[in-house]
């Protein structure tokens, strides 16, 4: 197992000026207004670099970072960690291999957030390799024990989440990879809602979301579960499709198939079953 990033850097000066530096690009590019958003870095085994509450993104000076342990207990810094540290410390919790967390409000992204649908379109080839399918988390109220217990269900298998009425969150094994994750997410979003006024988002076939999964893995990329599959055609079982990827108790079929129709699904869950088992075994 590949050891994780932040094992590899030990400058916490470099780390500091990082996160002033994501912070400033996710200003700059309208990712949240005032004081939005939160960013963090894994440090150790058991400690984190946080922004503070109530500082602007666009502002951050290193001194202004606060360093923190998974129990949330402030270690260094003299302002306050963010109001929704909970979150970062869960998903660190969770995934030990992670190194860096972004949270903000994209206008895109929020939009569909706030609209209820999550972004698990199978139409632009670079997300289905790079981002894979980001889910809804269902809402929370921000600061509270309730918004880090949401985003648990998809914190495994996932590698951000929209945030229901809120923003997106994004991690990875490094900060850089978070931010990278969430300008693809923003881009996504943006690229289906204008696909959508104009004559609808056309998702890519079965065939071709499998070839793209194959490089996914061929790339090695975090994450368990691969990005959304369109249904095979005229079929509503989409859901069953990503149940079955995710490595969920899949629900009873409930619609017909022709012979064709199932032959097609049941190859679709046995390569996506086998490429669960392959990741695994890397991990």
């Amino acid at each position: 197992m590949t050891e994780p990033a932040y094992k590899q850097m030990k400058d916490e000066a470099k780390i500091k000026q990082d996160i002033c530096e994501i912070g400033r690009k996710v200003y700059e590019k309208g990712f949240g207004a005032a004081n939005d958003g939160n960013i963090s870095v894994r440090l150790s085994a058991n400690e984190i670099w946080i922004t503070p509450t109530g500082v602007s993104k666009g502002a951050l000076q290193p001194d202004m970072l606060v360093k923190v342990n998974l129990q949330g207990e402030v270690l260094e810094g003299e302002l306050q960690p963010t109001s929704e540290m909970k979150m970062h410390l869960k998903v660190y919790e969770m995934r030990p291999d992670i190194g860096g967390i972004v949270h903000v409000h994209p206008p895109y992204a929020t939009a569909f957030a706030i609209a209820g649908i999550p972004l698990d379109f199978a139409t632009l080839p670079e997300s289905v390799v790079l981002l894979g399918t980001i889910p809804l988390a269902k809402y929370a109220t921000p600061s509270t024990h309730a918004l880090p217990e949401s985003i648990v269900p998809h914190i495994m298998n996932h590698q951000g989440v929209l945030l229901e009425n809120h923003g997106a969150l994004t991690w990875g094994k490094d900060l850089q990879t978070a931010y990278y994750l969430m300008e693809s997410l923003e881009f996504t979003a943006k690229i289906n809602w204008i696909a959508k006024q104009m004559n609808g988002a056309r998702e890519l076939s079965v065939e071709r979301v499998q070839e793209l999964v194959a490089l996914r893995e061929k790339m090695g990329l975090m994450g368990e579960t691969p990005p959304g599959v369109i249904c095979p055609p005229g079929v509503d079982v989409c859901s069953v499709n990503k149940q079955a990827i995710s490595m969920k108790e899949p629900q009873p079929l409930t619609v017909k198939l022709d012979e064709q129709q199932m032959e097609e699904l049941v190859s679709m869950v046995t390569k996506a079953v086998i490429s669960q088992l392959q990741h695994s075994k890397l991990e």
